[in-house]
């Protein structure tokens, strides 16, 4: 038997039970998220459609993952909450460089050690505020038009 801190060792070494906590793996399918967030499954259609989400195929199914359920309740949030459209959200959205990057840690909240940007609320961690990168290369390592532009001569 495991102790816990030889536990989350294991975990973090990949010893076949990191799937069982993998916030990035598709497991719902989208009548489940759709009873879940109570939007209706062609709701989650047009914003997969839209670009809003991209959970993942299993062959035809789309399955979705927790962090999927994180960004759906956050393009709510968005539409419902500040009265956003689906360009609106999408516009929104770009200019979160780990939307769609796996392991994002999430935020912080205010007041705390860690710098944070208190016009940027996290979309993974509801009342926390996304982080300031404390070196500009952290910006650049996500960005989406460096992997764009990787064999580009003309934007460097």
């Amino acid at each position: 038997m495991l102790c816990p801190k030889q536990w989350f060792f294991a975990l973090r070494q990949g010893a076949g039970l990191i799937s069982m906590l993998d916030e990035e793996k598709g497991v719902y399918t989208i009548g489940t998220v759709a009873g879940l967030i109570g939007e209706h499954p062609e709701t989650l259609r047009v914003w997969e459609r839209n670009d809003l989400i991209r959970p993942d195929r299993s062959g035809y199914q789309r399955k979705y993952s927790n962090n999927d359920l994180k960004r759906l309740r956050f393009i709510q949030t968005l539409m419902n909450g500040k009265g956003l459209n689906i360009a609106g959200v999408r516009h929104l959205t770009g200019l979160y460089s780990c939307w769609y990057k796996r392991n994002c840690a999430g935020g912080s909240v205010q007041n705390s050690l860690v710098s944070v940007n208190a016009a940027k609320p996290c979309w993974k961690s509801e009342g926390t505020f996304c982080l300031v990168p404390e070196d500009k290369s952290e910006m650049c390592s996500s960005c989406a038009m460096l992997t764009l532009c990787a064999g580009c001569t003309g934007c460097r």
